[in-house]
Formats: structure tokens, sequence, C-alpha cells
């Protein structure tokens, strides 16, 4: 079974150029910035039909789970072992993800895949039985025959972010925003061609989901609401 995180709170303690303990999948490249939000052109893919919620597509390492804090200065949360790992997790951070509520249908973009329904409802109390996203390791999405060439429906490569594949097989053509730590140019650029109004926002793994990026979140899906 992989392991849940990609760092474990001990983390805190050592310099920031540490790597900490690594899972199956890390950042192909350093972060320039903390928050990056791109908004694709495009609107609804059925125009006239009642407007879905968007999706928004909830990392937890980096997001809920923190790593890389000065240890004399720990956010709000406590340090829970799931599965035997030590985890940092961030109350602060669950709450500003259930304000979130309202406005999104929430899914699961983790590595601990159904492990997040597993765990972080009583952890955090976060809603139950939201849906999860499978990643196969080998970076495709699992749901095709192994081998073949991963793509969208455009026929853009996905290549160059292990989560890509999943998020645009699920997502589809819907509106989607995505909390991630580890956003790099590949998720740029596939969220810039998307026909669906799309928001990337990235966290620093040391404060993950803050009230700034949730206010941003929610004053977008509010105007995606009122078109």
């Amino acid at each position: 079974m992989r392991s849940t995180n990609r760092h474990s709170p001990g983390d805190a303690l050592l310099p920031r150029s540490d790597p900490g303990r690594l899972a199956v999948f890390t950042c192909a490249e350093a972060k320039d910035d903390l928050v990056t939000s791109v908004t694709s052109r495009g609107g609804r893919s059925h125009p006239g039909a009642p407007a879905e919620r968007p999706l928004l597509m909830v990392d937890v390492d980096g997001v809920l789970s923190l790593w890389g804090f000065p240890p004399d200065a720990a956010p709000e949360g406590a340090v829970r072992f799931v599965e035997g790992i030590p985890h940092f997790l961030s109350a602060a951070a669950a709450r500003h993800l259930l304000a979130l509520v309202p406005d999104f249908d929430l899914v699961w973009c983790t590595g601990w895949e159904e492990r997040a329904d597993e765990h972080l409802p009583h952890l955090l109390g976060l809603p139950r039985g939201l849906p999860h996203l499978r990643f196969a390791r080998d970076g495709t999405s699992g749901r095709g025959p192994a081998g073949r060439p991963q793509a969208d429906a455009a026929g853009r490569s996905l290549h160059g972010h292990w989560k890509l594949t999943a998020i645009d097989a699920y997502a589809q053509r819907r509106p989607l925003a995505w909390i991630d730590d580890c956003l790099d140019p590949a998720c740029t650029a596939w969220a810039a061609t998307r026909t669906a109004p799309t928001l990337l926002v990235q966290t620093d793994p040391a404060q993950g989901l803050t009230a700034a990026h949730a206010e941003r979140l929610a004053a977008w899906a509010a105007a995606l609401a009122a078109k």
C-alpha cells in the first residue's frame, strides 16, 4: 500500500531544503509563486441549461496536511496518525474548506485516494462520502488500456503532471477549481485551454488552504453562478 503522505510533520523541524519523506509522486519542478490562478476562456457546455455547481478538486498533502513550518510557529492544528503515519492536520484549512461546501461539488484529488474519505471526516470534521480520483502508478488515470498515449478530448497531451489525466476524465466539460501545493506548467497550460471555466489555486505546504484562498474560490464560484 502506498504511503498517504509525501512528508511527515517532523519535517517542520527540518530546514525547508530537506526533502523529507517522499511518496510515489513528487513535484516535477520547484514553484516560484505560492498562489497561481488561471481562469480559462469559455462558458457552460450547454447554454441555457441549469447551472451546475463547479467541481472543487482538493489535494490533501500541502493543503490540509501541512509541513515545513517553523517549529516555534506551528499553525492551528494537531499531529494525527493515519495508518501509522503522522500528519499535521490543519484545523484552519479544514474550516476554510467546509465554508466552500455550499458553492462546490468537492472531489478528493490526492494520492490518499479513498483513504481521504476514510480518515479525514472524523479527524477534521469534513463531509463524509465525497468522491475521489484514482491514479495509476504509471501516471495514467486507470480508465484506458495500459500503454495507450494519454490525451484529453481535444487530443492534447496530458503528460507533465500525474493527476491531469484523471482530473480531465472526471471533469469533462464541467467548470472546476483545483487546490494543490504542487502545480506545474503543464497544469497551467491545460487549464488555459479548457473550454470550461477553470481556476488553479496553489498553496504553500507550510500554510495550506488559507482564508484568502477560500475567499477567492467563493468569489469565483459566485461569479459563475451569476452568469
